[in-house]
């Protein structure tokens, strides 16, 4: 397994973003990343997606645009309204 420390596992977390880059840049398997992560503790860069996709979402409903948002939040348009339309999609129909 690659020789990476915490703080340059939480560096280039932030950097790449998902374990399968960082897999990638050291030749290794996106699984075993995810297993040095759980070995020091880190929390996956997506944990936190569905509290900001709530606030996405609440901000459209309340007018802002797709391109503010995707701006704000530091994501493509595409990812904007993937995130808009999961969340449209996700209700279910009450009986």
């Amino acid at each position: 397994m690659a020789k990476v420390t915490k703080n340059e596992l939480i560096a280039l977390q932030k950097r790449l973003r998902t374990d399968e880059a960082i897999g990638k840049k050291f030749g290794i398997t996106r699984q075993a990343v995810h297993q040095m992560r759980k070995k020091f503790g880190i929390e996956s860069s997506t944990a936190k997606n569905k509290e900001r996709n709530k606030k996405i979402v609440a901000q459209y409903k309340s007018g802002k645009t797709g391109l503010a948002l995707a701006d704000k939040f530091g994501l493509s348009i595409s990812q904007t309204y993937r995130v808009i339309n999961e969340t449209k999609g996700s209700k279910k129909k009450r009986r």
